[in-house]
């Protein structure tokens, strides 16, 4: 129960190994759904194809008897809109309300669905259920472009969307903010400047409660989660210290940044973290890379560019809006040294990034005549 008139009817999914097939979810996924019960029923989204005949046995268990008289279809994904279809079918009568561009995205994903009775609703629209006022708020690509959020006047309830949303099951035992941090940079973080505008709408709400379709329903500390939006979607460090990513071949890369990872600490930086494309998860590493505002790029070369798994991650941060941090580059060669001529220029794509020169390179195994460039290194992105 969310309040006396709110009823959760979501369901967890344990056994999903990849979210959008490719985010590793170890705690399973929530795909969330709401029921508010006044004089008129409006549900608040759907679940994943995965979950229909369980989540459809939650809605029937809170109606009690009652038709739902209104779907409102916040967000199109799948995750979230794939059971629209088995719920018309169940309940006939049902009134779906969405935006025009979401309204224009149901025949992409269903066939034979009668919108002829649908709502059209925008910025500003209401909808009253009796003693519940639903106002709805436009949020154009959070992530999806016909995304709306909704806002009960009546509880202070805003009903988020994916905003606010985190990878796990609701009884994972897990800091929100982890989980959160990782869901938003990978799922929405190249649209932080339309999440700062849903953010400037939020300011003039009364908000209690923040109903996100993933993850837990938030009632406590409302700041602080705001203030982790805010930080996020405006490019800003959260967290002091450096980031390592490294993609070795052979381990002599790795080798030399647990050194300089060594160095780093002696110096006084206050968090090292490390990861290894080549193995850790990548969405972990990039969730890092926003996280701190200091940065350190490690690779060998690889086919006179750079090894694979690094040229990966840099276009996974290209391709979320990646920018400004500082950025130190060391690259591992033979006897022809690539990597940070590659890894410089698809930075180069990116905004209000900082590199520092210059890059360091390494020939093969640390040696003792590679510790004074590190060492000059760790002073310099300090």
């Amino acid at each position: 129960m969310v309040t006396n008139d709110i009823r959760y009817i979501g369901v967890d999914d344990k056994t999903l190994d990849l979210f959008e097939s490719q985010y590793v979810v170890p705690n399973g996924v929530s795909y969330n759904s709401y029921v508010i019960l006044d004089d008129k029923v409006a549900v608040m989204d759907t679940v994943d194809r995965r979950k229909t005949t369980e989540f459809l046995a939650n809605l029937r268990q809170a109606l009690a008897g009652r038709q739902p008289d209104y779907l409102v279809v916040q967000h199109m994904e799948p995750d979230h809109a794939a059971s629209i279809q088995a719920l018309v079918e169940k309940y006939p009568d049902v009134q779906l309300v969405a935006s025009a561009k979401a309204l224009q995205m149901l025949p992409l994903y269903f066939t034979g669905l009668d919108l002829s009775r649908a709502v059209t609703v925008k910025e500003g629209d209401t909808l009253s259920l009796g003693r519940h006022e639903l106002t709805f708020i436009s949020a154009p690509m959070v992530h999806w472009p016909e995304v709306m959020m909704t806002y009960d006047k009546c509880d202070k309830v805003l009903f988020s969307a994916d905003g606010f949303g985190k990878f796990g099951a609701l009884d994972a035992d897990e800091a929100w903010d982890d989980e959160a941090r990782r869901y938003y940079f990978n799922i929405v973080g190249k649209y932080g400047p339309q999440v700062q505008s849903v953010l400037k709408k939020a300011a003039g709400l009364d908000i209690r409660i923040i109903c996100p379709l993933h993850g837990p329903v938030l009632k406590e500390d409302l700041g602080h989660y705001l203030d982790k939006y805010n930080i996020w979607s405006s490019y800003g460090v959260e967290s002091e210290g450096v980031f390592i990513a490294c993609a070795s071949i052979h381990g002599h890369t790795a080798a030399a940044m647990e050194k300089l990872a060594e160095i780093l600490k002696a110096k006084g930086c206050p968090k090292v973290v490390m990861a290894d494309l080549t193995r850790d998860d990548t969405a972990k590493a990039l969730e890092n890379a926003f996280r701190y505002g200091k940065v350190v790029l490690a690779a060998s070369s690889y086919n006179a560019g750079v090894m694979p798994a690094m040229e990966d991650f840099l276009h996974h941060l290209k391709g979320k809006n990646y920018q400004k941090r500082t950025v130190a580059l060391v690259e591992n060669g033979s006897w022809a040294p690539t990597a940070a001529r590659t890894m410089r220029e698809i930075l180069g794509q990116a905004k209000d990034i900082t590199v520092v020169e210059p890059a360091v390179t390494i020939r093969g195994a640390l040696k003792d005549s590679d510790l004074p460039a590190l060492e000059a290194l760790a002073d310099a992105i300090l």
